[in-house]
């Protein structure tokens, strides 16, 4: 099955005449559908015999994830979602006491409660910084920060794309600062990888969920790991499975099992204990698709979209949260209605016209992706002039 810009015929299940929330969660398609139910039915009718097959599987996974974001396949750890991989970083980070770290104000909490929870653990300094003054040309937001990491700063934690309002971050440039006061960059990645071109070779470490613009199913994700970073790791997130040959033992008969295995050196030993063979399979499945039409070209198409979309929002009245410099621009499009008017109501009358929209602290989000075409475009606007009107 080949996936067609603008085509939705791989998603016959999906309900909404336009469906507008792949910032939230993307309707798995067809062949992730299959994907996932070829797992259980292998394991339903063979049982851990099936269980080589996956494991093989995996490591394809691994070297598509990798060349997505342009990165080795060695350096992906597949997690359980993007907090996982977070929460890894967070604890396995060589830490020293006094160590200060940076978030931002406005952060989907994935990338804030980690590092609070690391500050107490760790008796670390944590930073919080306004996201004003990034994506406007002005460049506060960067003086900012560098402000901030004058005063001594181990790891920077931010968004790729910001949740709210769509504001793609200047992630190269943040890297670049931190890397000159010998600070580190962590990055969530959930709500770019997928529909903007990434490259992890810019940053320390990338967390990514499957569940959003990689259009996977929930519960899996991947983590990136740089490999200057990966010999300072502590392995305090490590489990039976990463160790150096950490299964040999259930084969090879008596007299192989060992607890002192050295932990493996790589982003893997993060891959600690049994995973999710059905999810990572579905993901394989989504990113080849992804593959085959290309990051590059889906980026296009969803900026061609929003593009109009944004225009004849404007039109009737509502305001916008894109940035307005292309470059900080992502698959997001973030709008506040006209004076007024209440925007959980609107947003549930929009809803009931079958258009699938979400609110995120107080913002009306859009969100499409490849199978979103432009002919949707008049139905949408129809859909909110209509809720617009509505008393």
């Amino acid at each position: 099955m080949k996936a067609i810009l603008g085509d939705r015929s791989l998603f016959p299940d999906l309900s909404w005449s336009v469906y507008l929330n792949h910032a939230a969660i993307s309707p798995p398609s067809l062949p992730v559908l299959q994907a996932a139910a070829a797992v259980s039915q292998a394991y339903a009718s063979q049982g851990v015999t099936a269980f080589p097959v996956w494991m093989e599987s995996r490591e394809v996974l691994r070297g598509k994830l990798a060349r997505l974001i342009s990165a080795q396949p060695e350096d992906i750890a597949l997690t359980a979602n993007t907090t996982a991989g977070v929460i890894s970083v967070a604890n396995c980070f060589p830490w020293k006491r006094g160590d200060g770290v940076v978030v931002f104000s406005g952060e989907f909490p994935t990338n804030v409660t980690p590092w609070q929870q690391a500050a107490r653990s760790f008796d670390l300094r944590l930073t919080s910084l306004p996201l004003s003054g990034f994506g406007d040309g002005s460049g506060v937001g960067l003086a900012r920060l560098e402000d901030a990491l004058k005063g001594g700063v181990a790891l920077v934690a931010v968004s790729a794309v910001q949740f709210q309002t769509g504001l793609r971050m200047p992630i190269k440039a943040m890297a670049d600062l931190a890397h000159r006061y010998g600070a580190q960059l962590f990055v969530d990645g959930i709500q770019a990888v997928g529909a903007i071109p990434v490259d992890a070779r810019d940053v320390d470490y990338l967390a990514v969920g499957s569940h959003k613009w990689l259009m996977g199913i929930e519960g899996c994700g991947f983590l990136y790991v740089h490999p200057d970073r990966i010999g300072a790791l502590v392995p305090r997130m490590a489990g039976w499975l990463s160790h150096e040959d950490g299964i040999g033992f259930l084969f090879e008969g008596a007299g192989h099992l060992k607890y002192d295995r050295p932990i493996r050196r790589r982003a893997d030993f993060l891959e600690a204990g049994a995973y999710n063979s059905a999810g990572f399979q579905a993901l394989l499945a989504s990113v080849s698709l992804l593959e085959h039409i290309g990051v590059t070209a889906i980026s296009a198409h969803i900026t061609a979209y929003l593009d109009v979309l944004e225009a004849g929002l404007l039109a009737q009245g509502f305001t916008s949260l894109r940035a307005a410099d292309p470059a900080a621009r992502s698959g997001i499009l973030s709008m506040l209605p006209p004076e007024g008017v209440d925007l959980i109501s609107l947003a549930e009358d929009i809803n009931a016209r079958s258009i699938g929209v979400t609110t995120p602290d107080g913002r009306l989000r859009f969100s499409p992706h490849w199978p979103n075409s432009r002919d949707e475009i008049p139905v949408v606007l129809a859909a909110t002039e209509a809720a617009l009107r509505s008393p």
